[in-house]
């Protein structure tokens, strides 16, 4: 069985895990710099390497890309599902800060709050609720 963990590359990997920490509540485990690397550049020692972090008790993993700079896209989004709509809400909140808001987040008709953010550092979000059962 295999285990799916996101690898978001980043042009401040420091900046964008805080801000994820921050918004979605969690903790950076651990930074490794390229500086760690022998006969590492002086360009390069503090840009991170590999970044291993928890947010919304989920496991992202991010680096710094100094030589090919990342491509804001949208072939991807990281959908978030949270067991309260208070919880999708302070999520989307959160994440909407300085991003875009692609579809504002809103009950649908499958039963569940339903919302997309491109957030300010590129990363498309899909933030959701547990659908509610419907009503007779």
């Amino acid at each position: 069985m295999a285990k799916l963990t996101p690898y978001i590359f980043s042009e401040d990997a420091q900046a964008q895990a805080q801000f994820y920490v921050k918004a979605l509540g969690g903790e950076i485990l651990n930074v490794s710099t390229f500086g760690q690397l022998p006969d590492a550049s002086e360009a390069l020692k503090d840009k991170v390497m590999h970044l291993d972090m928890i947010a919304a008790g989920l496991q992202f993993f991010m680096c710094d890309c100094p030589a090919d700079p990342p491509v804001h896209g949208n072939v991807i989004n990281l959908n978030l599902e949270f067991g309260t709509e208070a919880e999708a809400r302070q999520a989307f909140e959160r994440l909407a800060e300085g991003g875009i808001v692609k579809h504002p987040l809103k009950q649908e008709f499958w039963g569940s709050l339903f919302g997309q953010i491109e957030d300010k550092f590129g990363v498309h979000w899909m933030i959701t609720s547990e659908a509610k059962p419907a009503q007779p």
